[in-house]
């Protein structure tokens, strides 16, 4: 019997980082580390740093333009040096910005992603290479990705074309049932497997009603980690059968206008600290946006982010509290979902497959 790995490994998360536009730009005057800001200490003290990537890095390809596209997110193929900068480890590729230089600008970054030594899923040549997980080693553990998106269904991948792995959450079908098999099936294959999903609305800080049973299911079928990414601010966190389900990472570098009401420069690190394959911390430390770079937020503006998240965090039954010391949201996991039974996930489960039927 193989021996099960026992040292703590901890997992770093930030949700969506767009390295074109503005940023672009500065990125010709300033070091490949800039965008960090002063979360880089952050990174570099952590095992393993993921991130969902909302740009393509690539100098070739034309913009988008077999459907309607309004914005499209371009970084120079140099600036693959950023994510090594934090050490990122790998990438979700499965979003609505990877295709925005069309065919040629997908592959050409998976590319400079594979000679950065930087791991990526969720999009590729064909449907079978987008649903493909990234399963790397870390510290003798198997860790595995897989990354797909609610979004840009005129981008999904198929057998003939290139695209993303589009599975649409609210709809039960084949799309689901294939996402569900690759978990199942990742999982014997993997120690700790991450599950990351670019879905729902831009705006809006409770998850939409079927996110939560969604997530639920994926843990259910193997994922140990629910990665959630697209919304431009940060939802609740919930912690389920002991794994941590993150609704929504936010935005965390980008050259966005801000909106006044719903912040979108604010989010958070997620911290998931493992003691072997089991969760032992989820810790969150606040973020703001300023001139093109994450920043740890201070004084009465990170107060503010805290007790915004403290407040979805409760809306999911979900206990936190502040480590003035640290300077870092704790999330309970003793608490919540863990005392779920089968029966009850069965019930759950049926519950979400007759509001797909409707």
């Amino acid at each position: 019997m193989k021996k099960q790995a026992v040292g703590s490994l901890k997992l770093l998360l930030v949700g969506d980082v767009m390295l074109g536009r503005l940023v672009n730009d500065i990125l010709n005057v300033e070091p490949s580390a800039y965008p960090w800001g002063d979360t880089l200490p952050l990174f570099r003290s952590t095992d393993v740093r993921l991130c969902n990537l909302e740009c393509v890095i690539a100098d070739r390809g034309t913009p988008w333009s077999a459907t309607p596209k309004v914005f499209h997110f371009r970084s120079e193929a140099k600036n693959v040096a950023v994510l090594n900068a934090a050490h990122i480890d790998a990438v979700s590729l499965a979003n609505n910005h990877v295709l925005d230089f069309d065919d040629e600008g997908l592959f050409e970054m998976m590319r400079h992603l594979d000679h950065a030594g930087i791991e990526h899923a969720g999009a590729g040549a064909t449907l079978r290479e987008a649903s493909q997980p990234a399963i790397w080693e870390v510290q003798g553990r198997k860790l595995g990705l897989i990354a797909c998106t609610d979004n840009e269904p005129d981008w999904a991948a198929s057998e003939e074309h290139p695209g993303i792995w589009y599975v649409p959450i609210e709809a039960q079908g084949e799309r689901t049932h294939r996402l569900f098999e690759v978990v199942q099936r990742t999982k014997a294959k993997v120690a700790y497997l991450i599950v990351s999903v670019h879905w729902g609305p831009n705006w809006g800080y409770a998850p939409p009603p079927g996110h939560r049973p969604f997530a639920h299911a994926l843990i259910d079928h193997g994922a140990d980690l629910v990665f959630g990414h697209s919304g431009h601010v940060v939802r609740g966190t919930e912690v389920y059968q002991e794994k941590p389900i993150i609704y929504c990472a936010g935005n965390f570098i980008d050259d966005y206008a801000v909106d006044k009401v719903e912040r979108n420069d604010q989010s958070f690190l997620f911290l998931i600290e493992l003691k072997g394959t089991t969760l032992s911390h989820v810790f969150l430390y606040p973020a703001v946006i300023r001139h093109f770079q994450a920043r740890r937020a201070r004084n009465h503006e990170r107060h503010a982010i805290v007790a915004g998240m403290q407040r979805r965090c409760a809306q999911l039954q979900t206990a936190t509290r502040w480590n003035e010391e640290e300077e870092r949201l704790e999330v309970d996991i003793g608490e919540m979902h863990g005392a779920d039974t089968l029966g009850d996930r069965n019930m759950k489960h049926a519950s979400w497959r007759r509001r797909q039927k409707r």
